[in-house]
């Protein structure tokens, strides 16, 4: 339940939140079907990866105060000193990482929190597009991001493709 006391529905507002000492445990309870692990990595991990990356920006997605998942983005714009190559060419917005837990699939809070990220990634000084890349096997996430915009680059990146969201 949220911190209204009330499960939420699609109705429930979304937001992106900071994740904080008080509301960690909730964001590292959250967990995708079994089939989709392949797909995304633990919570624990995107979060202690963040600490050590200047780059990465985290928040948990909470609809109606209550934690459904977690997305981490890829900023250079704050570290342009150490972009990579290709940032330096085009400035970007990475998509790191996306999850909603299992239980609140299909609710449109990931379709919510997607929008959200896509007008932060927007308003970030510079950049041109967003960038995510995903692992092609049945059951993955493509269908969802194409619904956003983002269309494939061809280039595959550490055995994932590729997809690319133009901002001009």
């Amino acid at each position: 339940m949220g911190a209204t006391g009330i499960e939420p529905d699609r109705e429930s507002p979304v937001a992106l939140v900071a994740i904080t000492k008080e509301n960690l445990r909730d964001y590292l309870r959250l967990k995708v079907a079994p089939a989709q692990e392949g797909f995304v990595a633990p919570n624990a991990v995107s979060i202690a990866q963040a600490h050590f990356h200047p780059e990465a920006w985290f928040r948990g997605i909470a609809a109606g105060g209550t934690a459904v998942g977690f997305a981490m983005l890829e900023d250079w714009s704050q570290c342009a000193e150490s972009a990579p190559e290709d940032w330096l060419r085009e400035p970007y917005v990475g998509l790191w990482r996306f999850m909603v837990d299992a239980r609140w699939q299909g609710h449109g809070f990931g379709a919510q929190a997607m929008r959200l990220l896509i007008d932060h990634a927007r308003a970030i000084h510079g950049a041109q597009a967003m960038l995510l890349s995903f692992v092609d096997a049945p059951g993955s996430p493509e269908a969802f991001y194409r619904r956003f915009g983002f269309e494939r680059t061809g280039e595959v990146s550490e055995g994932e493709h590729v997809m690319r969201l133009a901002f001009c």
